[in-house]
């Protein structure tokens, strides 16, 4: 199946413009995705991911627009054609 990407990080620049398609198997889900993804585009991994290899706490992951915190979490399964948004996470007051 094929995912579109869409990160709000300023990095992103810096990436040419395949990062923004993801090939997963059937059945994958948004933790395998954003592994899979940082396999490829290795500058991003200390931005999603912490020391241990889990993905930070503070990174928030939206599927068509709606938050996977309010589905599986990172266990929620993609489908195809489905679009992943990676957001920073957000400070200030």
């Amino acid at each position: 199946m094929r995912i579109e990407l869409e990160i709000a990080f300023s990095f992103k620049r810096d990436l040419d413009e395949g990062y923004r398609f993801i090939e997963l198997r059937d059945g994958a889900d948004v933790e395998t995705a954003l592994r899979d993804w940082v396999g490829r585009h290795s500058q991003a991994e200390a931005r999603l991911f912490d020391g241990d290899g889990s993905i930070r706490r503070h990174i928030n992951v939206l599927i068509n627009g709606g938050n996977v915190k309010l589905r599986e979490g990172f266990k929620t399964v993609l489908s195809d054609g489905d679009r992943l948004t990676i957001l920073p996470p957000v400070g200030g007051g």
